[in-house]
């Protein structure tokens, strides 16, 4: 959401929140065992931008002035040339039905209100009907599930697992499942509208007060519609999704949505039983046994419908957005009922904040995090010149228990693009930090479509800005669109330097996916470096990768303007771990195989010479 960012920093101040923290539980910090034998590389594609081959990206355009992409643009070509760039997940982002500005009447598809949709394709995260899909993503809205569930087999084909978007927290404020499953009914059909909160509610209410439209932008930039009357029939309103207790919400809030209720009380307390001492060392097996003979709040069960319901369609997992907002009690149940049906199951969550990283590990039963505010934050600021690549090290070190959790990426839908001046400013003085975000622990890697050609999102969408590739509009994607090239997805409308920072992520990610070293131990050998080591500057960062079977030196120059040259240590501790006797090896870059020098050992310390270049990294093999 627009405002994510604004709320994301503050948002421990709100009640509910703090009521999803741990109250005394002391958490292990014993390191876990890796779960899977290889990387995991993530590669999140915004669905309905993928395919668009307009050009046109006027600011507020139509779906007939700008287009939209579609289901059917992934084709088994893109499919397989996804896959060939090293990935082994697609996150289709944007996937279930939400709020939109486009009349679908003749579908059965009631039209939502201008004023509480942002920009004019909406937010994904207003969903609008959890049991079907975006009708914009389809040829045929008539047949859009059977589109997508095409898709689904399509990708699984094609080699590649899928995840789509669950969003618990909110969801649009006109939630209407037109294809419900039997039985089920919406958010809110039975709730008790005269109270603020009762437990099996879901959602809050302001009684006797109706919604107010919040003051702020003109929607749709001004272009009429019946819709557009300075009105939104809500009454009682409802609480916001991101807290906001207002019957007329601010501007920032995320008025488009309604916050869920989870059987949190007004006062932040619990309104629903809690995991016993010791459920963060509990399987997901105990964990789904602890519940079934717990009552549990309404909201629970519809969410974890929702889920099964895509799971028995062959999704492979989700992305929660926003999940620190919810109880991780909730998570443990949902979760757990997750990997019941499915124990391969991907489920990655949208935390910021590092103080409950292992509670929604441990005792949510997550498998993934993000790594936001360490490792991505640290990054930008060494590349902004604000901060050492030195203390990467600590961040790693402090996580080492969780490290395989903490999902690392530069790039996604909600973040200023890697290549954008905002952050990187190039493409080219973006590869030190992927080098380093995707080798230095065991987790996944994700990147952002476009990210691998150097898109940097400098498009006015409309509601959406530069820097960001807009999520709330139609637009082109216009360095993605090159590599497409008209449906082909061969890269034939590359530059060539697009067409070589392309060659470079395959290289990187492929590289990554088949290292056994990259799921073993790490060492940080910079501090070893940085004392009295002539030539070794202060934008250099390195660090020991290895396994029983590999062992791996990884060099990074963060600096885009100066070429180092200097004798790289290798420490008495590591070259002893590595069971490495005096004399020479051999070290050869695995990125490009040009490069290579010599790791010479004597009286069990070692030595290698490395000229790197700006904005240069290698990954060495010790052979």
């Amino acid at each position: 959401m627009i405002s994510k960012r604004l709320i994301a920093a503050g948002i421990t101040l709100t009640v509910l929140f703090s009521a999803c923290k741990t109250q005394g539980l002391k958490m292990s910090t014993a390191k876990e065992e890796t779960a899977t034998e290889k990387k995991v590389v993530v590669y999140q594609v915004f669905t309905r931008l993928f395919g668009n081959k307009n050009k046109t990206n006027k600011p507020w355009g139509t779906i007939e002035e700008n287009g939209v992409g579609k289901f059917n643009d992934f084709t088994d070509k893109a499919l397989h040339e996804i896959k060939d760039l090293g990935v082994t997940y697609i996150w289709y982002t944007g996937v279930p039905h939400h709020a939109l500005v486009r009349d679908y009447t003749a579908y059965g598809i009631s039209n939502d209100d201008p004023e509480v949709v942002k920009g004019r394709a909406g937010s994904p995260y207003a969903v609008k009907d959890y049991y079907n899909v975006n009708p914009d993503l389809a040829e045929n809205p008539a047949k859009r599930l059977e589109e997508f569930e095409a898709l689904i087999k399509r990708t699984h084909n094609a080699g590649l697992k899928l995840i789509i978007d669950i969003v618990p927290n909110h969801i649009a404020r006109k939630y209407e499942g037109k294809t419900n499953p039997e039985g089920v009914k919406d958010f809110g059909a039975n709730d008790d509208v005269t109270v603020e909160y009762k437990r099996d509610n879901n959602f809050y209410y302001i009684p006797k007060e109706h919604f107010e439209i919040p003051n702020g932008d003109i929607p749709l930039n001004g272009e009429p519609n019946a819709l557009i009357d300075g009105k939104f029939d809500e009454n009682p309103a409802k609480w916001t999704g991101n807290g906001s207790r207002k019957a007329k919400p601010d501007q920032n809030d995320w008025y488009e949505t309604v916050k869920v209720n989870y059987g949190i009380r007004t006062d932040g307390s619990k309104d629903f039983p809690e995991l016993p001492a010791g459920f963060d060392q509990k399987s997901y097996q105990e964990h789904f046994a602890f519940w079934q003979d717990k009552d549990v709040p309404d909201s629970w069960k519809k969410f974890r419908d929702i889920a099964l319901y895509w799971t028995a369609k062959g999704v492979d997992g989700f992305r929660y957005d926003m999940a620190e907002m919810v109880p991780y009690e909730f998570w443990s149940y949902m979760n757990s009922s997750i990997k019941m049906k499915n124990p391969n199951a991907f489920l990655l969550a949208e935390v910021y904040n590092p103080n409950e990283y292992r509670n929604y590990i441990r005792l949510g039963k997550m498998d993934y995090l993000y790594d936001k505010v360490e490792t991505y934050d640290k990054l930008k600021d060494v590349i902004h010149g604000k901060s050492s690549p030195d203390e990467l090290t600590n961040i790693q070190n402090g996580m080492s228990d969780i490290e395989h959790h903490m999902l690392h990426f530069l790039d996604n839908h909600d973040e200023q693009r890697l290549a954008s001046p905002e952050f990187a400013g190039t493409p080219e003085r973006g590869k030190p930090l992927i080098v380093v975000s995707a080798t230095i622990s065991t987790s996944p890697t994700m990147i952002y479509f476009g990210q691998e050609v150097g898109e940097a999102g400098n498009e006015d969408a409309g509601f959406g800005k530069r820097s960001r590739t807009s999520i709330f509009d139609y637009i082109g994607v216009p360095n993605h669109q090159r590599w497409m090239n008209e449906g082909k997805f061969d890269g034939g409308q590359l530059s060539t330097s697009e067409k070589e920072l392309r060659d470079f992520y395959k290289r990187l990610l492929n590289f990554t996916i088949n290292s056994s070293a990259l799921m073993g131990s790490f060492e940080e050998i910079q501090s070893a470096n940085r004392q009295n080591n002539e030539g070794y500057d202060a934008l250099l960062y390195s660090y020991a990768r290895w396994s029983g079977n590999q062992k791996l030196i990884v060099v990074a120059n963060f600096s885009s303007e100066k070429a180092s040259e200097f004798n790289l240590k290798i420490p008495s501790s590591l070259i002893s771990k590595w069971n490495l006797k005096d004399g020479s090896y051999v070290l050869v870059d695995k990125l490009y195989s040009e490069n290579k020098t010599y790791l010479t050992v004597k009286n069990g310390e070692g030595s290698a010479r490395v000229k790197i270049k700006p904005s240069e990294s290698f990954i060495y093999e010790v052979n």
